[in-house]
């Protein structure tokens, strides 16, 4: 099967199964596997544009705008933290994908900023809350907070999800958010870099819903 037709496939298998899935309970195995396949493909084709040029030309319209987004977005952030080897990384349970996608919206009823961006920032920061490393400079929880920035736009914990969504959701109201919405993202994290990484995920969700899902479904990418 060529890198084009599992892409297709797992795209197919994906719909499917997030139509019987609608995100109650834990992603099935319908839903797990294709979407972890996919996320393989694109992060082959993240590491080598030549591939990721021949396969984008053999997609569907809609598929290859979706998978020319997740491509570039992973290109970004492999570029703004290459891969380097290192101990473990300590991994955690994400809160069931019902429930946070309730703390967006909620967070966004309070402060304005999209729920989509929300989703997106929770994502690339921690993959849902997976991710439980401090990083290099200092920053804690889901959404990545340095301590200075936790005292002055957090409430209680800075590793419960529900305080640090609506952390981050104050913070980028603060910046400028939801009318500078880029401007506010490049002050959360100073790299243009991440600010395009978050927008395209944000995009994928804004023009379908499911796509949230469907990155809940993929795997950390660790070591």
């Amino acid at each position: 099967m060529t890198v084009a037709a599992a892409l297709i496939a797992a795209d197919l298998a994906l719909q499917r199964g997030v139509a019987r899935w609608h995100g109650v309970g834990a992603p099935p195995a319908a839903v797990v596997q294709p979407a972890v396949t996919e996320q393989r493909i694109e992060l082959r084709m993240a590491r080598d544009p030549r591939l990721a040029r021949g396969v984008l030309v053999q997609l569907p319209r809609k598929l290859a705008r979706d998978v020319a987004d997740d491509v570039a977005a992973r290109r970004d952030l492999l570029a703004l933290a290459p891969h380097k080897p290192g101990p473990p990384i300590r991994l955690g349970p994400a809160l069931p994908v019902a429930r946070l996608r309730s703390l967006y919206a909620d967070a966004q009823l309070r402060s304005g900023v999209a729920w989509q961006v929300l989703a997106a920032v929770n994502f690339v920061e921690s993959d849902f809350g997976r991710l439980r490393e401090s990083s290099v400079d200092g920053a804690q929880g889901p959404m990545q907070f340095m301590p200075a920035t936790w005292a002055s736009y957090g409430r209680g914990d800075v590793h419960d999800p529900q305080a640090a969504i609506l952390a981050a959701a104050r913070f980028l109201r603060a910046a400028g958010a939801p009318a500078a919405e880029r401007a506010a993202l490049l002050r959360y994290n100073p790299s243009s870099l991440y600010v395009d990484a978050v927008e395209r995920y944000a995009g994928r969700i804004r023009r379908d819903p499911a796509a949230l899902l469907v990155f809940y479904a993929r795997r950390p990418l660790v070591r």
